[in-house]
Formats: structure tokens, sequence, C-alpha cells
């Protein structure tokens, strides 16, 4: 399932979060903290099938897709549903940074129960993304385009971005996963939530 969110308020947001916080906050950043707030909200996202009975972790880990020189690596902020959004900005930057000299362990890259991908640094409008094991949802995150919208019945250019969901369908049933995706979109369309919560 997808849906649009327009993400106008978070890019202008985004840079004056910057100087205040005095850490450097990404669009990712906002992802990951709607993600967590999500599933913190929705607990059946992160669950897992064992056997006949679907088990909820204690805590809400966020893998995010990293290009690193030595291929995609997928480092994982864990327990994202307890930290506020300049915690999760400040160790989505080490988490990066580590990635990208190869210097992740192994502590950084396990315990995965929600996947995000971003595909839209490389110009990729929309797309469907893979449920990696053993995540059981994965968001995926299209390039932030600029579109004609009406606005109180006037046209404006607007900045839009394409967010879809995969789910494992014999864990989460389709009413529930568009009630979280419809919470991810309204959190990112109202960023000052993300820094109150």
């Amino acid at each position: 399932m997808e849906v649009e969110a327009d993400v106008t308020e978070l890019m202008a947001f985004r840079p004056k979060l910057r100087k205040c916080l005095g850490v450097k906050v990404t669009t990712n950043t906002f992802y990951i903290h709607a993600l967590a707030l999500g599933v913190e909200k929705y607990p059946l996202l992160a669950g897992r099938l064992n056997g006949d009975r679907i088990e909820i972790p204690d805590h809400v880990n966020i893998g995010f897709a990293v290009n690193a020189p030595q291929g995609l690596v997928v480092p994982v902020i864990r327990d994202a549903g307890r930290k506020t959004l300049p915690q999760i900005a400040a160790e989505e930057q080490i988490l990066t940074d580590k990635a990208r000299d190869n210097l992740l362990t192994l502590a950084d890259i396990e315990g995965e129960t929600v996947a995000l991908s971003n595909l839209g640094i490389y110009g990729i409008d929309s797309f469907f993304g893979i449920i990696p094991p053993p995540a059981s949802v994965i968001l995926a995150v299209g390039n932030v385009i600029r579109k004609l919208l009406p606005i109180e019945g006037k046209p404006a250019i607007r900045r839009t971005v394409s967010l879809s969901l995969a789910v494992d369908g014999k864990e989460i049933n389709e009413p529930i996963a568009a009630k979280f995706l419809l919470f991810i979109k309204e959190h990112l369309q109202n960023p000052q939530q993300l820094l109150e919560q």
C-alpha cells in the first residue's frame, strides 16, 4: 500500500532544527522517529509469527539502509520508540559514519524489528521494499518532489514524498497496516508533533 505525504513543512523545519539542536537532522531522522512512534501505537507491526502465535518484541528496533563503500548495510537504532528526535538524529549520524568507515559491529546491525529503505537520494520517486527477515514490515520512501497542489482552493507548489508499506500478511491485516501508514503520513505532515514526542 502507498500514500503520498506533503512534507513541505518538514523540509522547512529541518534546517532550523539543525541549528537549534546542534545535531544533524536528516529526513531519515523524521522517518525513523515516525516509524518508531507508529509501532509503539500499533505494536502488531513489529510482531513475529512463532508457530501459531504472534510474538511482540519488547523494543522497537529500526533498521535503516546505508549505501557504504563495501555495499549496502543496515545499522539498527535500538529502542527507537523510547528515544526523542534529537537522540535518534545523533545515533543515526554515529551509525552512518561507522557504516561508511566499515566500522559497524555485529551489535550495530542485529535485532531489527522494522525496516526503512530510502531511495530518494537516487532520484527514485516511489518503490516497494522487500521485507528483510527478521522484520515483519518495511517502509519504502521515495524522492521528495515538487508538485502543484490545491491549498485552500488555490494552486501551490508543495513538496511531497511517496511512502509505501510492505507487511507480512500472515501477521498483519490490511486495515491495521493502513492505519499505521496513515499515522506515519500524518506525523510527517506535522513535524512539530515529532519534536514533541
